[in-house]
């Protein structure tokens, strides 16, 4: 089945800290399958390269995704957008994307979305979600937080967006910073509606 035809997924990467919860969402979205269209704002190409290295690069981002993660990446494909094009796939609700996340999401994306800005395709591909009633979680990593940052949230939520704050939880008894990235990327696979066995599900009781 071509790339087109599959299931496709939008993943964008902007300039907040938290590239581990990024690469770890697009690591198990291309693991089940997926066709991801990715699309990268200038500085989240930065976030890439200043806290996992050069080798996470984007022109070197699949190497680097099938190094960390595996070759089960290699069972999805992914189509990398410019954040300038306007007219890409995901530009437009005929395209069939079925989903999108943020992640992570800055400050000034935050409320380009909030305002249906649609100033570049991050923004753009994020309206258009919401426009066809399509999941869009936003993934913000900012603290502490302003009034208008808290503001722009309830205006994503009120839009239909799914707000997921970066918040790693602790029940599970992470041992690293991937546990710590396994579930969030997990959240966001649970709020996109794919199943998922990145982080046990809560029994009642602490792991042992």
């Amino acid at each position: 089945m071509c790339a087109e035809r599959r299931k496709s997924v939008a993943v964008a990467i902007t300039g907040a800290s938290g590239a581990l919860y990024a690469v770890r969402t697009l690591a198990a979205l291309l693991a089940d399958g997926l066709h991801v269209e990715v699309v990268i704002s200038d500085y989240g190409r930065r976030l890439l390269r200043d806290e996992l290295g050069d080798q996470a690069s984007v022109d070197r981002l699949r190497p680097f995704l099938v190094e960390k993660y595996g070759e089960n990446v290699d069972a999805g494909s992914m189509t990398i957008h410019s954040n300038r094009d306007l007219g890409a796939t995901i530009a437009s609700g005929s395209h069939g994307c079925m989903g999108m996340v943020i992640v992570p999401a800055s400050m000034k994306t935050l409320a380009g979305v909030a305002h249906g800005l649609s100033r570049n395709l991050v923004e753009r591909a994020a309206d258009v979600m919401l426009k066809e009633r399509r999941p869009l979680v936003i993934v913000p990593r900012e603290t502490p937080m302003s009034l208008p940052q808290l503001r722009n949230m309830v205006l994503c939520a009120e839009s239909g967006a799914i707000v997921l704050p970066a918040m790693p939880a602790f029940y599970q008894m992470p041992k690293s910073l991937d546990d710590l990235a396994d579930f969030m990327a997990g959240k966001i696979l649970s709020a996109l509606g794919f199943d998922h066995a990145l982080y046990p599900a809560w029994t009642g009781q602490v792991p042992k």
